[in-house]
């Protein structure tokens, strides 16, 4: 592990070189940890001075003096970047945030002696071997966070930390699918998790953590701004005095922190879920017409968290499987126990959401079947409406025929005639005619009924 860290100082030769190195006259240290951190080069050449050797051991920001010819390096240009690193270590009281990985040692520390949580006793000679005993492994265990890694930062890291090349291109390439895989060295586990701020327009969308579990630490890595990291860490506060904070336990921690985050949003679409059952068959007409919308974006909610966990299961199975074999780098046995816990947790969430989809998908049929009810009662009316009008028609449109007839210019009965005989004769034939087309009516078309 020493051997390892000591690379820190010496990985920036591929990506810098020794003229410009020469040129910017500063250390071996500050130029790799710059490097990896574009931003800073800009920074300075914005600034329009070189760097002091005082600042130079810091690193960017840790310093307020001048450098020499320009102004402090702790300006801001452009506005502050974010911090993009977080270190925890069991040796130090608190967490390191840092915006690149030259602000995280502290003044005149390396990075051995951070990793390592001690420093190196005058005269003693470093041990060579890669690994750590279990011991000081648990003793010194060390977590470091990373958010949107650069391609400069993964190769020096992968370097640095014997990373494997597919585990690198899983990282940089977002490898959505969900994984477990063991190495020489360490144990890889791609989980997936969401974005949680619901204001945001990615909210419910897939977000991919990547967790690098080593025996003396581990590495993990995101591309958007998630709260897990945050949770874990807090956790670790809470319960430091009960447990023993391994790296085992840290990727437990995380997995569980994110299939925990599931819970409230399964809790809500039960409640939503067992709104729409209750009130689909009972609502009025003119209280449905938003039923076909929640409907909608709650099978829609279902949907996501269905594919979201559709294979965490099976990753959570593989690392408790793992628990039990004789590698060296898979987690250990206490672990499992753990991992049991966060399967029956996936399976149930499965269960339920699958759950509710079933009956979703039977209010939906209830609601359009409730509507298809509606709209044939409203059919019949009509069609009642109608037969109505088309017997008052049966029985009106052949007096109208008759009046019609003698509207023209022809000669009506009774036109020379004094008197009011015709025409009651002629009135009372048709009221007759009416009677009669009533009573027919009626019992062609309303008594057999």
């Amino acid at each position: 592990m020493r051997r390892k860290l000591a690379q820190f100082e010496g990985a920036g030769d591929d990506l810098v070189g020794e003229p410009h190195r020469a040129q910017r006259g500063e250390s071996h240290f500050v130029s790799i940890l710059d490097t990896k951190t574009p931003l800073l080069a800009d920074k300075r050449t914005a600034n329009g001075g070189g760097v002091g050797s005082g600042a130079g051991a810091g690193g960017y920001g840790t310093q307020g003096g001048e450098a020499s010819g320009g102004p402090a390096r702790g300006a801001k240009v452009g506005g502050p970047r974010p911090y993009r690193f977080s270190f925890y270590s069991n040796a130090l009281p608190s967490t390191i945030h840092a915006r690149s990985l030259a602000e995280i040692p502290g003044e005149g520390q390396s990075f051995e002696e951070l990793f390592l949580g001690s420093r190196q006793p005058p005269g003693e000679k470093p041990r060579t071997g890669v690994m750590r005993s279990d011991e000081d492994a648990e003793a010194n265990t060390w977590w470091l966070d990373v958010m949107c890694p650069t391609d400069q930062e993964m190769k020096v890291l992968s370097k640095v930390f014997g990373i494997h090349p597919l585990t690198t291109e899983d990282i940089q390439m977002e490898e959505t699918r969900e994984k477990i895989e063991l190495f020489r060295n360490y144990y890889f586990v791609c989980f997936r998790s969401f974005e949680q701020d619901p204001y945001s327009p990615t909210y419910l969308e897939p977000l991919n953590m990547y967790i690098i579990v080593f025996r003396e630490g581990t590495l993990s890595f995101h591309f958007r701004g998630t709260p897990h990291p945050q949770n874990v860490r807090r956790r670790i506060k809470q319960l430091k005095d009960y447990i023993n904070v391994t790296s085992d336990w840290i990727s437990y921690a995380l997995i569980d922190d994110i299939t925990d985050a599931f819970g409230p949003l399964i809790q809500n679409i039960e409640y939503e879920v067992d709104s729409i059952d209750e009130l689909v068959l009972i609502l009025k007409e003119a209280e449905q017409s938003d039923m076909l919308r929640r409907i909608g974006t709650c099978r829609k909610k279902v949907m996501g968290l269905l594919r979201l966990m559709g294979n965490k299961a099976d990753v959570v199975k593989g690392l408790s499987k793992r628990c039990n074999e004789n590698w060296s780098v898979a987690p250990k046995s206490d672990i499992g126990l753990y991992l049991s816990d966060i399967q029956d947790h996936i399976t149930t969430s499965t269960q339920n959401l699958t759950h509710y989809e079933k009956i979703l998908s039977r209010s939906h049929s209830n609601y359009l079947a409730q509507i298809s009810i509606e709209m044939t009662d409203a059919n019949n009316q009509i069609n009642d409406v109608l037969s109505k009008l088309t017997a008052l028609g049966t029985v009106l449109i052949p007096m109208n025929l008759v009046t019609g007839l003698w509207g023209m210019n022809v000669h009506v009965p009774g036109e020379g005639v004094d008197g009011l005989g015709w025409f009651f004769g002629i009135v009372g034939c048709l009221i007759a005619f009416a009677i009669f087309g009533a009573f027919m009516t009626w019992k062609v078309f309303v008594r057999p009924n």
